[in-house]
């Protein structure tokens, strides 16, 4: 066999293993899961933000306004009441790392269900408590979770978390993002006069 001929065979060999591994490079690869959306209200956006984020599993949080009937609304629409929107935080999360049942139980744990159109130092239904479901096993989980509450709640007060449809999602103005995360002091002194973490306590003890 001619050099030449001998060098072109190695060569095309050596491309054909090339392509043979990788294709069996990519077969190997896990096929990446698909992930989901779910919404929460829970008075203050930053501290619900703040709560999800912490979360294994959560990919991204967004905090905004849904659930009222004015169209692009501002911060400054929402805070003055009236729009009927509320704010909430929008929650991506792998399925496969965190199931939403757990997402539900980091909510309630999170939040005061005792009282309605209000959480916390925040007053106004603007502030309600709220599960935005986006898929009928969404409702449903979401309807189990509030049942078995109702009979394990470690306090006495009703529960006047609503469950509702997800509707438009109108993300918050950028300076609301992650603002934990940009303005700790701030996050911080605004939780503890809020008495959050204090109630939460009352409520919940240890389990949160």
């Amino acid at each position: 066999m001619k050099p030449k001929i001998i060098q072109l065979t190695l060569c095309l060999m050596f491309l054909l293993s090339f392509f043979i591994l990788g294709m069996t490079e990519v077969k190997s690869e896990k096929p990446m899961s698909a992930t989901e959306t779910a919404t929460f209200a829970g008075g203050c956006f930053w501290c619900t933000e703040h709560a999800f984020d912490e979360v294994t599993g959560v990919l991204s949080t967004t905090s905004g306004y849904t659930g009222g009937h004015k169209k692009n609304p501002t911060y400054q629409d929402v805070s003055a009441g009236g729009t009927g929107h509320v704010e909430v935080v929008q929650v991506v999360f792998d399925p496969d790392q965190v199931s939403y049942e757990q997402l539900l139980d980091v909510f309630w744990r999170n939040i005061d269900p005792t009282v309605k159109n209000q959480q916390f130092c925040d007053h106004g239904d603007q502030y309600r408590s709220e599960i935005f479901t986006h898929s009928e096993k969404q409702h449903k989980l979401a309807l189990a979770s509030k049942i078995a509450l109702k009979k394990n709640k470690p306090f006495k007060e009703p529960i006047f978390t609503e469950i509702t449809e997800a509707t438009t999602f109108y993300p918050a103005e950028e300076y609301h993002q992650d603002f934990h995360h940009k303005n700790p002091v701030r996050y911080k002194f605004y939780r503890f006069s809020c008495g959050r973490d204090q109630r939460l306590q009352v409520l919940w003890g240890g389990e949160r």
